[in-house]
């Protein structure tokens, strides 16, 4: 480097302002890392100890008295824990409701093969509702499972709380297959026609809705169409928005055409 521009570095280099502690807190926080990384880390740690002592507590009460039981069932309603099913299956056979209603649901979070026959018994034959309600929600977990038609059965001739469970549990059972999400959407649209039960009805928008792109383009015709029609005529406002937010996701110019127009026209909610 030749002298003359040496100096004149030099001289540039002394006009910079340098603030020290500005430096200092930069190196440290490259020294450091990432903080969000150290966090995300140490939440992980700790949710995992937290979630290993919650389940080690469960499997303890599950083996204890009445209070006992209902503390593990919660516990496990939340977590899931393979060590939990040998306790937790004969609970599905208890006197008590509420046992069985929690070991239901507890079964849904932790789904055994060895569970379903007992929960479709459950589902069809248990004479309290909120067993049979959380059955219809459990076995939505078992979509591999023979629970097709049980499902189908509980969504028309059950109590509503059963029905509105039955039906979003039948959306899950058709993921897995076109022939079983034609079926369930055919069973779907005649139940959102039929029922008289506002949150059913919208319960079966909701399910037709994740149905959609798996189904016929028949029925994909006449749920756009029954869906355009509920939008219109149904008395329910509640079930008119479910229709309307299902629609407005619906990947259809024509679809989102229609709905501008009738926006336009002052009949949409």
């Amino acid at each position: 480097m030749k002298a003359e521009n040496l100096n004149s570095n030099e001289k540039g280099q002394s006009r910079l302002v340098i603030d020290p502690d500005v430096l200092a807190k930069e190196l440290e926080a490259e020294l450091q890392g990432d903080p969000l990384d150290e966090i995300d880390l140490e939440t992980v740690d700790e949710d995992q100890v937290r979630i290993a002592n919650e389940c080690e507590a469960g499997l303890q009460w599950l083996q204890q008295g009445h209070e006992e039981r209902l503390q593990g069932l919660r516990v496990f309603c939340e977590h899931r824990d393979s060590r939990a099913l040998p306790l937790l299956l004969p609970l599905l056979i208890e006197p008590s409701p509420v046992v069985r209603m929690s070991a239901v649901y507890a079964l849904g979070r932790n789904p055994s093969s060895k569970a379903v026959n007992i929960l479709l018994e459950l589902l069809e034959t248990d004479s309290n509702t909120y067993v049979r309600k959380a059955a219809a929600w459990s076995l939505g977990n078992y979509s591999n499972a023979p629970v097709l038609q049980p499902l189908i059965n509980a969504l028309q001739n059950d109590l509503a709380a059963v029905r509105l469970w039955a039906a979003s549990s039948l959306a899950e059972v058709g993921q897995h297959s076109t022939e079983n999400a034609n079926t369930i959407a055919s069973k779907l649209l005649v139940s959102l026609q039929i029922d008289n039960e506002p949150i059913v009805r919208s319960n079966c928008i909701w399910s037709l809705g994740r149905l959609y792109e798996k189904i016929s383009e028949d029925l994909k015709n006449q749920l756009i169409e029954d869906f355009f029609s509920t939008l219109l005529h149904d008395l329910e406002p509640s079930v008119r928005y479910e229709c309307k937010i299902s629609l407005e996701q619906i990947n259809s110019s024509q679809v989102q055409d229609h709905l501008k127009t009738l926006a336009e026209q002052g009949l949409l909610i």
